[in-house]
């Protein structure tokens, strides 16, 4: 064996040659760090205040915390949320460990909270760096270094959902979804490379023989390994697996037609899919059974599905060609299979062969109803029903969106030839997200791998029309050091430059622009307002009796969480719940989850069921507090306690609000080119709390509301004084509302028959608003009248709400001649005692 054949020898001259590769991939690293910790004094604020960037990145420092206070057992059941049912977190374990083990080193065992917040903060900026490694390779396996170097460019800046899911503070598991599932389809491929190129038949693994085995088992493990990563951050990883099986289907087919073996790739995938099923096992959850949403049966069966799928595949070509049968049989056998194998589920298992079938439309269709108003479930091509590719440019820019396209045009070409298996398996991959992108824009932080990774490969083409091989081995062969470069140059053509001046004008100063652009709209959520009503219910409510970081078991066989007495609700919109469990420390009814919103889901047809949805389009009070009372099965129990309102609510998302239930017709109606609300809408339980203060309302008291926002709430009262002959004052109040549920004080007494009687008093607010509450009621035949009122003009007393928004005085009754003042104390409010007049 020669010097230059020695396995020490190769290996240093590989690195050797590699070493300026790996150079620029570590720098366009650390670039793509450096983009996603520009805004860091938006998140990092002074004190050692830590912010976050989204709802889903609070709610993951909770589960976190609570991770961190009972290392190494996590929440897997919150009864602090969606109250009275709690929510099973259908986040994966892994981005939340990754953290912890993360805190735990450097805190040196006992991590100091801003040391975890900090951590929180850079984590999804340092994941979506990495990213710029496995995007290389794949480039370079796909075109040579320098579609890999374009490549990893491309990725750095890539604008939109995965840059945005990417920045500091966006403590979710988003930009891990992504970083895992390229790590599995660079190591899938690298496996298939490495399988095909060695010749690996079925025959080396009984043979024994390792020199051929041993690089494909080593890459198809790392896929398993990579997969089950990307799976244990989001339970939907099994996406990525139908990509594979659907590659696998087509390239056995393939192979099969050209009359070559597969076993390269029903080793690869049999290897893989074992090792993600072993790894994905000690985390299912048999009581969720075949649950796509939480770690269940289902995520097992698919990995074992997949895996023999592999098997039968590689059977029936080994099958075919020992009895010599005609190629076109092939794929008619498959879907026969196929076919056979969904009728065997139904029979055996029809939930499980019901969830599969609806799977796809689940991810690749375009949601309807309420989910259709959730802006990253929305289809990217679309907006209000509108086709539109503002989204796509945005997303990707126009020029790498184009690029994208064409390249997968390419790569499908290619097929007429002799593709490449790791060519054929990025089309069916970017195909597949496409059609992702289609149902959910939310998956584009998938796509801008795929984009980046296509528009590499049509600069890699672009280069090698231009001869830039050649060039590259000029430069290496004449370039012994940097003195050398300077003579160097007069190898490059004028070509050259041309085609690398269309590279960056096209393809890499879009992503930058947008990228750059992008760091300055970075700001940390929630809004100061919700961060303020949050702060003040935690410090200002009931202790609802729940210790806030105790990993609490779920309730067994379908029954409720036992819940202390002192236990209620806050109700408010979706978007919200996080916020109020996070900061506030409450138990919100709805979440992000999208759980607790109630409405209906297929036909206006069905039972509006309760939850925020349903309350907050009611159209009286009683209907409002009917679902309140609902809400908890408890007859003796209300589900919310406290009601948390914004302008946000009662104006820009409303409608959304309404697209729950169904049931949208009525609520704003046309005027000029636009539409106005309309009496429906005013009749809302919404309007008639954050629009009208709550005023006339019987159960209903604002207890606290922060300082006003300027929004739409002006113009929603000039509509409704100047069609409706409405008096409110045209300004805007406090941007969110706070209010408490109460039974209310019974104010009874007696006036002339059939006389109207009315009470009214004033509401000083703390920011030093004051507004009108008042009612009107018609004595009866007997003379007798009775309000309910909400308001105690005593004040607060222990152990119940703080409140700081109150009557100024006492009631006035008034009814004829007769003026009458009433004080009304907090204990007969609460308990709804009688006072008479």
């Amino acid at each position: 064996m020669s010097s230059q054949d020695h396995p020490v020898s190769s290996f240093k001259n590989k690195i050797k040659s590699s070493w300026p590769y790996i150079l620029a991939v570590g720098i366009i690293g650390f670039v793509s760090l450096w983009i996603r910790i520009l805004p860091s004094d938006r998140v990092l604020l002074p004190g050692g205040i830590v912010k976050f960037t989204t709802n889903d990145a609070w709610y993951h420092m909770r589960t976190l915390r609570v991770l961190l206070e009972n290392y190494p057992h996590r929440m897997f059941f919150n009864p602090m949320t969606n109250y009275p049912t709690g929510s099973y977190i259908h986040f994966g374990p892994l981005f939340d460990q990754m953290m912890a083990v993360t805190s735990l080193i450097l805190g040196l065992g006992h991590p100091s909270s801003h040391l975890v917040d900090t951590i929180g903060a850079y984590f999804p900026a340092v994941l979506g760096a990495l990213t710029v490694i496995p995007v290389y390779y794949i480039g370079k396996y796909l075109g040579g270094h320098k579609t890999g170097i374009l490549a990893a460019i491309l990725i750095a800046f890539a604008p939109g959902q995965f840059l945005s899911r990417s920045m500091i503070g966006f403590a979710d598991h988003h930009v891990a979804e992504s970083l895992f599932s390229t790590f599995f389809m660079m190591f899938f491929m690298l496996a298939l490379i490495s399988a095909k190129k060695k010749k690996l038949r079925f025959e080396d693994v009984f043979n024994k023989k390792f020199t051929v085995l041993k690089e494909p088992f080593i890459y198809s493990v790392l896929a398993g390994v990579m997969y089950s990563a990307y799976q244990l951050c989001w339970p939907g990883g099994s996406l990525f697996l139908l990509i594979v099986l659907v590659y696998a289907i087509f390239q056995y087919i393939l192979d099969n037609f050209r009359n070559e073996s597969s076993d390269y790739l029903g080793f690869t995938g049999i290897v893989t899919c074992l090792v993600s099923t072993i790894l994905i096992l000690p985390f299912v959850h048999p009581d969720m059974g075949f649950s796509m949403y939480y770690y269940s049966w289902f995520h097992v069966i698919t990995s074992l599905g997949t895996m023999a799928g592999f098997v039968a595949l590689s059977f029936i070509e080994r099958e075919f060609k020992r009895k010599q049968m005609k190629a076109y049989y092939y794929p008619l056998l498959i879907i026969g299979v196929g076919i056979l194998g969904l009728i065997f589920i139904k029979v055996l298992s029809p939930s499980l062969y019901s969830l599969i079938m609806h799977a796809p439309s689940t991810v690749f269709g375009i949601q309807q109803g309420g989910p259709s108003t959730i802006l990253e479930a929305s289809s990217i091509f679309y907006d209000y029903g509108v086709f539109t590719l503002s989204k796509v440019y945005s997303n990707f820019t126009t020029t790498g969106f184009l690029a994208s396209i064409l390249g997968m045009l390419i790569l499908a070409a290619n097929l007429f030839r002799k593709p490449k298996p790791q060519e054929f398996l990025v089309l069916v991959w970017s195909f597949f997200i496409l059609l992702a992108i289609y149902g959910q824009n939310r998956f584009a932080y998938y796509y801008s791998i795929n984009v980046s990774i296509l528009s590499a490969y049509l600069g890699g083409l672009l280069l090698e029309k231009v001869k830039w091989s050649e060039l590259d081995q000029k430069f290496k062969s004449n370039v012994k050091s940097p003195a050398d470069i300077p003579k160097a140059l007069k190898f490059v053509k004028i070509e050259q430059v041309f085609a690398v001046l269309l590279i960056v004008v096209f393809l890499i100063y879009p992503v930058y622009g947008s990228a750059t652009s992008y760091t300055k709209m970075v700001y940390a959520q929630p809004l100061q307002p919700w961060e303020e009503a949050c702060t003040w219910l935690s410090s200002n409510t009931p202790d609802p009796g729940m210790n806030y970081n105790t990993v609490y078991e779920a309730p067994k066989n379908g029954e409720l969480f036992n819940y202390p007495d002192t236990a209620y609700g806050v109700m408010s919109w979706w978007d919200y719940g996080h916020y109020i469990e996070t900061i506030g420390h409450r138990m919100p009814n709805a979440n992000p989850f999208q759980a607790g919103v109630g409405g209906r889901r297929v036909s206006i047809n069905e039972t509006n069921q309760p939850g925020a949805a349903t309350f907050l389009t009611a159209p009286s009070e009683e209907e409002a507090s009917a679902v309140l009372e609902a809400i908890d099965p408890r007859p003796d129990k209300a589900g919310a306690r406290y009601i948390v309102s914004d302008a946000k609510m009662a104006t820009g998302i409303f409608s959304s609000i309404a697209t729950w239930t169904l049931d949208t017709e009525g609520y704003y109606q046309a005027y000029g080119t636009g539409s106005i609300p309309s009496t429906r809408y005013f009749n809302s339980m919404e309007a008639k709390l954050h629009i009208f203060d709550g005023n006339g309302l019987k159960q209903y008291r604002m207890v606290h509301e922060t300082e006003a926002y300027q929004t739409g709430e002006v113009g929603y009262k000039y509509v409704y004084n100047n069609l409706y002959g409405g008096k409110l004052p045209e300004v805007d109040t406090g941007y969110v509302k706070i209010f408490e549920y109460v039974k209310g004080a019974n104010i009874t007494g007696t006036a002339s028959p059939n006389e109207t009687v009315n009470i009214n008093t004033t509401i000083l607010t703390d920011q030093g608003r004051t507004f009108e509450y008042s009612q009107s009621t018609t004595a009866d035949s007997q003379g007798r009248y009775e309000f309910t009122v909400p308001y105690s003009t005593d004040g607060p007393i222990t152990g119940e709400t703080q409140f700081d928004t109150a009557p100024s005085g006492p009631y006035v009754l008034s009814y004829g001649d007769t003026t009458k003042e009433v004080r009304v104390n907090e204990e007969a409010v609460l308990k709804g005692e009688q006072i008479k007049v």
